[in-house]
């Protein structure tokens, strides 16, 4: 009897939860251990704790909220994988930008879901990433194939961004990245174009939405 109870046990899906809000960390624990074939082995209140959990328990799958104090996901996924190749890693967030769908997947995770998606979908992606395969939503795959045919912004274009959308003018962004006012003008003037922006205001928009750049 023992030897059978051990056995089964043995098959549960060993589970870290990685989110910032209690309250969130207490649904998907509640979600995870109510699954016969689950259990949570441990949970992280920060990026930080994220990968120190799991470098200390090696559970099988991940559930890592995007933004995180201390170290965001895409960091912690780097810090994971760096450490633990094999680990098999689900972003969860409320935001459903294109950028940010794209750099959690190219930075390794397996899957990326939206917080008010379906238990039922939750349930399966951790299921489907345990089994070692990818777990993308039809419309997560929308929002990923739109970001891979649209042009990417230089890193550069992506500095600047930031400073637009934190309110700074080109004179004031150049003088902050050492470069002159007429450069940060044709920068903007490229951000503006592969954005499809009309102005600053929709760029604005548009690249928080996309994920591009974040308030912080």
């Amino acid at each position: 009897m023992g030897k059978k109870f051990e056995t089964a046990f043995s098959k549960q899906i060993r589970t870290v939860i990685a989110d910032d809000h209690p309250v969130v960390r207490e649904g998907l624990r509640a979600l995870v251990n109510s699954q016969q074939d689950m259990e949570v082995v441990s949970e992280a209140a920060n990026g930080k704790q994220a990968v120190q959990q799991v470098l200390q328990h090696r559970p099988d799958v991940l559930l890592l909220d995007l933004r995180m104090p201390e170290m965001n996901a895409i960091e912690a996924i780097h810090a994971i994988l760096e450490k633990v190749p094999e680990a098999r890693i689900i972003v969860l967030s409320t935001y459903n930008g294109d950028e940010d769908i794209y750099q959690a997947l190219k930075a390794g995770a397996k899957a990326y879901l939206l917080k008010d998606s379906p238990r039922e979908q939750l349930l399966e992606s951790i299921r489907s990433v345990h089994a070692g395969r990818l777990s993308i939503s039809p419309s997560i795959g929308v929002q990923l194939a739109a970001r891979v045919r649209g042009p990417d912004l230089t890193d550069r274009e992506v500095d600047i961004a930031r400073l637009v959308v934190a309110g700074k003018t080109n004179k004031e962004i150049g003088a902050s990245l050492n470069i002159t006012e007429g450069t940060v003008k044709v920068h903007v003037g490229h951000i503006l174009k592969k954005l499809g922006a009309g102005g600053r205001a929709e760029a604005i928009r548009i690249a928080l939405e996309r994920g591009i750049v974040h308030l912080t």
